[in-house]
């Protein structure tokens, strides 16, 4: 019995006991970089690899030939095109094609047609080159990516920007109206000037009543002193008008 016992208690060989004491405990971390001393860190930053400068995409620049490449029979035929067209039209307005396909670019010409605006498509390689050596040289800087000339014989600035406020795709950069160079916010405001009819026909009236008031001042003190002077003669010679009618009488 008692070995029976003693067997049962007794652990055997390869046997762990079913607790476990473990043991759980952080320790602090209570060493910290040390910093580098004053000259090691100028030492690092002298002897630090620099690496060299990376050149840049071929292409991304224009080279030097191609400022002193000559124009070619198309360009000076597109550069007389487009003196032409600074000579002939009062409006040239300089849109930015955002991105636009083939079919909103045939319906902005439909909608600007009906107005007498037409639309004209000049490389930039053309039109800086043209302006930068004309008295338009202020207009270069708009020419920036893909750009599109609206022109037409007289400023039609409001019937333009009715047609592009259907087109999102096209952005407005400036204008060249009679001869003056514009702001997107200087169009803006020339399209809500009147009409030059109207402006012609309020002028001829104010000149019109200011020289009708002049005229009528100048008339005043002469009537006035006339009828000054004939009362003073009716005062005068009161009986002038009776005394008359017996002498002609006496003469018959």
């Amino acid at each position: 019995m008692a070995a029976t016992l003693f067997a049962k208690f007794v652990p055997k060989h390869g046997w762990l006991p079913l607790t476990q004491t473990v043991r759980h405990g952080s320790k602090a971390v209570t060493r910290h970089r040390k910093p580098l001393h004053i000259l090691k860190q100028k030492l690092l930053a002298v002897t630090k690899y620099i690496p060299p400068p990376q050149p840049f995409p071929r292409g991304a620049y224009p080279s030097e030939s191609d400022h002193n490449q000559e124009d070619n029979g198309l360009m000076l035929l597109q550069k007389k095109d487009l003196k032409k067209i600074f000579e002939d039209y009062k409006m040239i307005a300089v849109v930015q094609n955002n991105c636009g396909n083939a079919e909103d670019m045939v319906i902005l010409k439909h909608r600007l047609h009906k107005h007498g605006i037409s639309v004209k498509f000049f490389p930039n390689k053309v039109t800086r080159p043209f302006l930068i050596n004309s008295i338009y040289c202020n207009m270069a800087p708009l020419f920036i990516g893909p750009t599109v000339l609206l022109v037409s014989k007289e400023p039609k600035v409001k019937e333009m920007l009715t047609s592009l406020r259907a087109s999102p795709q096209m952005t407005l950069l400036g204008a060249c109206i009679d001869d003056t160079l514009l702001s997107v916010q200087g169009i803006v405001s020339y399209s809500k000037l009147p009409a030059m009819t109207v402006v012609q026909g309020e002028l001829v009236s104010g000149l019109t009543m200011l020289t009708s008031h002049t005229a009528s001042l100048l008339q005043r003190h002469p009537a006035h002193l006339s009828s000054l002077l004939q009362q003073y003669i009716k005062q005068q010679n009161p009986n002038n008008g009776t005394e008359a009618s017996p002498t002609a009488e006496q003469a018959t």
